[in-house]
Order: structure tokens, then C-alpha cells, then sequence
């Protein structure tokens, strides 16, 4: 007998889940037992993410969605979230809970159980991220949705701010090579302890999302 494929996340919060859904052969935490007041820490990991690599990228539409021209910027839509690397490589993050099915073109690479996938977003979220990195989330002239990439947590990866309300509260999206997981998690919620930082379910994300963040309302 076959047995069937169970993907397993790299991270493990110490929080009692409250509710969970099996989706796509995942374990989804969609909400955990104490989630008060944030600032939360959402793990995304089982969300869909692609690389793509070609040295014409700009005539390349990744489910009909444009490439972002200039490295750093980002496009975000229908719940697809594109970012620009350089002149030859863009990431693609599904921010849905849909599956999706990988093009055929040789150009495309699907990172989702290679890395992990995280979410920082609420009040302090960025006095939370300055104990962690030299990136300056709130430098004026980057405009949320807008990718930055450099350590975390002495970690490469890439991170996306979402949202900037203030100089302090937030959202970040953030990967990197999922074997750093329980480091950078670590890192993170000792970082967070004077803050409130709690673990969040799933649900707490998209409801964050579909309130309206400074990116979906521009």
C-alpha cells in the first residue's frame, strides 16, 4: 500500500493550535488558542513559491502578471505576489490557499519545501526587526510593496515589506533556506518577547491581508 505524501512544515511554535485544516498533503495551523493582541508571527511555509530564472524576463507573464521591471520592486495581485531580483531572476509567492500547478518551462523552480515562509506583521513589528538586521524598513524612500534583500538573523533571504503605517508597525514577509527555520524563528520571538509577539494562524494572516493593507488598497 502507498502510502499518502505528508508535507510537514519546518517550523514548530510553542503554542497549542486551536484549529486545523489538512490542505495539498499540509498540516495548516488556521488559528492557535492565544492570539490576542499582536504582533504576530505567521508561518506561510506551506504557501506556494516559485523561482523563475531567464535572461528575458520581461517578456515572461508568470500567470498573466507582469514582471516587475526595476530589482526591488514588487507586484502584487489576485493574490499572487511577484518581486523583482535582479536582471535575470524574479520570485513568485501565492498568497492564497489554492493549489497551483507549476508551468512546464524549464525557467520555472518550485521553492516552497526547500524554504521557509514567514509573516511579521502589527504594532512593533519593525522595533522587532532592527534587533534582527541592518535592513531599514523605515527608510522613506522604500514604498511598501517593495523587496529587500540581505541578512536576517545573519540568515540571506529575502523579505518583502507589506505594509509601513508608522516607523514602528508593520508587515514584513520573509524567506530563506528552510533548514535556518527554527533558528530565525527562534531569533524572532526572543526579539518579540517585550513586544507581545505571538504565534498566528493562518487565518490571522489572510484576515490581515483582506482588511486592507496599505498594498491592496493602492
Amino acid at each position: 500500500m502507498i502510502k499518502a505524501i505528508q508535507r510537514r512544515s519546518p517550523v514548530q511554535f510553542d503554542a497549542k493550535p486551536l484549529f486545523t485544516e489538512m490542505r495539498n498533503s499540509w498540516k495548516i495551523v488556521l488559528s492557535y488558542q492565544d492570539e490576542k493582541d499582536g504582533p504576530f508571527l505567521v508561518d506561510l511555509s506551506h504557501m506556494t513559491r516559485w523561482d523563475i530564472q531567464d535572461g528575458k524576463l520581461d517578456s515572461i507573464l508568470p500567470v498573466g502578471i507582469e514582471i516587475p521591471e526595476t530589482p526591488g520592486e514588487c507586484r502584487l495581485k489576485n493574490g499572487i505576489l511577484i518581486n523583482r531580483m535582479n536582471r535575470t531572476q524574479a520570485a513568485i509567492w501565492h498568497l492564497d490557499q489554492n493549489a497551483h500547478d507549476m508551468p512546464v518551462e524549464s525557467c520555472y523552480t518550485d521553492v516552497t519545501e526547500a524554504t521557509v515562509f514567514l509573516a511579521l506583521f502589527g504594532h512593533n513589528t519593525f522595533s522587532i526587526t532592527e534587533k534582527l538586521t541592518s535592513l531599514d524598513f523605515g527608510n522613506p524612500g522604500i514604498k511598501p510593496p517593495s523587496l529587500l534583500q540581505g541578512p536576517f538573523c545573519n540568515v540571506p533571504s529575502q523579505i518583502v515589506l507589506m505594509e509601513k503605517k508608522d516607523n514602528v508597525s508593520g508587515a514584513i514577509l520573509l524567506t530563506c533556506q528552510r533548514g535556518y527555520a527554527h533558528g530565525i524563528v527562534s531569533a524572532i520571538m526572543d526579539a518579540g518577547e517585550e513586544f507581545g509577539l505571538r504565534p498566528a494562524g493562518e487565518s490571522r494572516f489572510l484576515g490581515f491581508l483582506a482588511d486592507g493593507t496599505s498594498v491592496l488598497a493602492s
